[in-house]
């Protein structure tokens, strides 16, 4: 019987979706939008907890504990703009990994079926985790100025 291989085998393993994660969280930490989001989170650990979510994911060992997606981001405004900003910068950082574009479209798929549970019609949409968890919301940079 031949082995079968995971998508987490296909990817190149830890060492690869660690590597996307690097370079997509220093994207994201340096960006002026999407920066707002993580100030209060350290990069390492965010980094370390997408890659084991997405190694299992990707049928790699389960090592994730972290909460799952839709009741971590109940708080967030994750307008369709920011899901597509957010996914570009995704899309960028599996190109510069050296990813195939067959295996960054498998990524990207992953990732966007996250988008009907992710992304709010509106800010009131959005409810705190706890009592005391503020709704967080950062319009885009260069639209804060425009009349």
């Amino acid at each position: 019987m031949a082995d079968v291989k995971t998508l987490f085998d296909e990817m190149g393993g830890y060492d690869t979706i660690r590597k996307v994660h690097k370079i997509f969280y220093d994207k994201i930490y340096a960006d002026a939008w999407m920066g707002q989001f993580f100030r209060e989170i350290d990069q390492t650990h965010i980094e370390n907890q997408q890659t084991d979510f997405m190694v299992a994911a990707m049928g790699g060992p389960e090592k994730y504990y972290g909460a799952f997606p839709i009741p971590a981001h109940q708080h967030i405004n994750i307008t369709n703009e920011l899901f597509n900003y957010r996914h570009d910068l995704l899309k960028a950082s599996l190109s510069e990994a050296g990813l195939s574009e067959a295996l960054s479209e498998k990524w990207l798929k992953i990732d966007g079926a996250f988008r009907t549970g992710l992304v709010k019609k509106s800010i009131l949409d959005c409810k705190g985790r706890y009592k005391t968890d503020p709704i967080v919301d950062f319009q885009v940079p260069h639209k804060k100025n425009a009349a």
